[in-house]
């Protein structure tokens, strides 16, 4: 194998597919990139057996071949390579060793056979759309925050999509939970997206799709089926395996008589909890809203370092209700909404919360409530 390209190129999708690559693993093969110099290009492909990346980039192929490396070490040495350098790559006949060779500098770098990598074969995709790339990072940004970190919950380990009916109209939905408290954001389904089952896509992948999305604009191509899922963004494509398990029913979780409506600003409600928090015990974190006409007072108490009060002025014309929230919650909430304003859709101290925008916001949260 004999290519040539520009630095940035390759640092650019290395970038990309080394984040795959697990830092620690028992399978040598796994801690390498996959190079394969062809048709006017180097594709890369790095893998964890669950996710994989691959992207191609333009190069100067002087002989077809392929190889891998190991990906970190590559990555760190083109990341500390000139600006505008000129990146050989050539591998000898034996193909244990590759050398790399960049204005003056030389690397003679170990290769393993590229028989050896795994392939994530896919197999046949049921179904296939397109969405905006920003609509798809909404969905992933909106969401992610609230999955859970249990392993023994493993099927909350992600975010579930699936196509619903909302007022009539078809809408693809991303819904995450921990248990504790639960986001769910909907778009219009694109076409293609109806009748596909319901996916848990696992954490990892969420994460490196969101990362990958770098041009609101562009399109996604997203292709699955029961097992899988691969997102085309241009020339990068990431396949990744699907969390095998059943979401629970969510539905059950979002109440539908909260009639107590209280609004307040949502930057000023957000540094509020912040502050008052400061002095809640690391375990406990909660902080108690006692809400009255016009008026919320947030105060936290701890036998061990104090207590704290604030004030502010709300809109809120139902009976008074003080109810407790974890306030690291509460702030992950309040961060996540668009708006000026927050609506909050309480019922009573021990029932669960709805957080929003506004009144039929596609965003849409509920929060426990904790005793305090």
């Amino acid at each position: 194998m004999k290519v040539t390209l520009e630095r940035s190129a390759l640092l650019k999708s290395l970038g990309h597919v080394h984040r795959v690559v697990e830092r620690r693993t028992t399978i040598p093969i796994l801690s390498n990139v996959l190079l394969s110099a062809g048709g006017g290009g180097l594709q890369l492909k790095a893998t964890d057996l669950d996710l994989e990346v691959t992207e191609t980039v333009p190069a100067d192929v002087g002989k077809a071949g392929a190889t891998t490396l190991p990906a970190h070490v590559l990555y760190e040495i083109v990341r500390k390579l000139p600006d505008g350098a000129q990146v050989s790559l050539e591998s000898g006949t034996d193909g244990g060793q590759l050398q790399l060779r960049s204005g003056r500098s030389r690397f003679n770098l170990q290769s393993l056979p590229e028989s050896d990598f795994p392939d994530l074969a896919a197999g046949d995709m049921s179904h296939k759309f397109k969405l905006p790339a920003g609509e798809l990072k909404r969905l992933i940004d909106k969401t992610q925050f609230a999955i859970s970190n249990e392993e023994t919950r493993y099927y909350l380990n992600g975010v579930f999509m699936h196509v619903a009916e909302a007022d009539g109209v078809s809408v693809l939905r991303a819904v995450a939970t921990d248990g504790h408290r639960l986001a769910r954001l909907e778009t219009p389904a694109p076409a293609g997206a109806a009748g596909m089952p319901g996916v848990i896509v696992p954490r990892k992948a969420v994460a490196e799709v969101q990362k990958l999305i770098e041009e609101p604009d562009l399109e996604v191509g997203v292709e699955l089926s029961a097992t899988k899922i691969r997102f085309t963004l241009g020339e990068v494509v990431l396949t990744s395996k699907l969390i095998d398990g059943s979401f629970p029913d969510y539905g059950r979780v979002i109440p539908a008589h909260n009639d107590k409506f209280l609004t307040v600003e949502r930057k000023d409600f957000a540094d509020a909890v912040d502050r008052v928090s400061t002095i809640s015990s690391e375990r406990g974190r909660a902080v108690k809203l006692a809400v009255s006409e016009g008026k919320l007072v947030l105060s936290v108490t701890n036998p061990d370092s104090g207590s704290a009060v604030e004030e502010l002025e709300v809109d809120y014309n139902a009976s008074p209700l003080e109810i407790g929230f974890n306030a690291r919650y509460l702030i992950d909430i309040a961060n996540q909404l668009d708006g000026d304003t927050a609506l909050f859709k309480l019922n009573d101290s021990g029932s669960p919360t709805i957080v929003q925008d506004r009144e039929g916001a596609s965003a849409l949260y509920v929060l426990m409530p904790m005793r305090v």
